[in-house]
């Protein structure tokens, strides 16, 4: 019985942490135009400039960085979720969570599950979109959505292991744009991966765990795949449990 109570609160802790990432969000307006306007200028207007002269495999360039642009929407969203942290502990709003009679771990969940939340829905309204492009395979977007999620759990962890590092805000955006381009650019989400590129290039690209969430996004959407989806999927799993202990940790140790 005591077990169960104590399942219970926990539980319940986890999803106050969650309504309350969420209504944050909700009520942010500008900040949920400004992630969808965003990766459309990428797709509408550098897709298509670049696209007037460029193709991949017969497949207009702006529908080949489709996947790339959603899993550019997931990397930012999800990485600059953990800035909240640092301006809730400027605010002394997280004092007062921590405080709660709730473990650190069930917080830190509840806050992965609101910034997955706000992410997913973000990109679900750039799925809206995905009959603008012919060359999408609309029966693929279940199968594109599940690898978007693992990489979301995984970067949204990440943002708030940074965040329990970093006490400034000027700091964190510093250090997670040093990431956060990196791992796009290196991601395949704009060239594809092919005997062209040089041979240092291609190494990165292969040890960004986020090319595989463009393979597997882009071969879901246009079966453009250089590696099988259940390959994809799998190392987007162990890299989202990875910084999931990473993270948790961190935000155990936080003062």
């Amino acid at each position: 019985m005591k077990t169960s109570r104590l399942l219970q609160r926990e539980l319940m802790g986890i999803s106050a942490v969650w309504w309350r990432e969420f209504k944050v969000f909700w009520r942010e307006k500008s900040r949920i135009v400004s992630s969808i306007v965003q990766p459309l200028i990428w797709l509408f207007l550098f897709g298509s400039g670049i696209g007037a002269s460029l193709s991949v495999e017969n497949v207009h360039y702006r529908d080949y960085i489709y996947p790339g642009i959603l899993t550019m929407s997931v990397i930012f969203g999800s990485v600059f979720f953990g800035l909240y942290i640092v301006w809730d502990r400027k605010l002394d709003v997280l004092k007062s969570v921590l405080v709660a009679p709730v473990a650190r771990i069930s917080i830190f969940f509840g806050k992965v599950l609101g910034g997955c939340t706000d992410v997913l829905l973000q990109v679900i309204i750039l799925f809206a979109f995905s009959f603008l492009f012919p060359a999408v395979d609309l029966r693929g977007i279940p199968q594109a959505l599940l690898i978007l999620l693992v990489t979301s759990v995984a970067l949204v962890s990440l943002g708030l292991a940074l965040g329990s590092l970093l006490e400034s805000l000027e700091g964190f955006q510093v250090i997670s744009a040093f990431l956060v381009f990196p791992l796009f650019f290196l991601s395949g989400a704009l060239f594809p991966l092919d005997e062209r590129l040089p041979s240092w290039l291609t190494g990165l690209v292969k040890i960004n765990p986020l090319s595989y969430t463009v393979d597997g996004v882009r071969g879901a959407l246009l079966g453009m795949n250089n590696y099988p989806y259940i390959m994809d999927l799998g190392i987007l799993l162990l890299f989202a449990a990875a910084m999931l202990i990473v993270g948790s940790i961190l935000f155990s140790r936080m003062k």
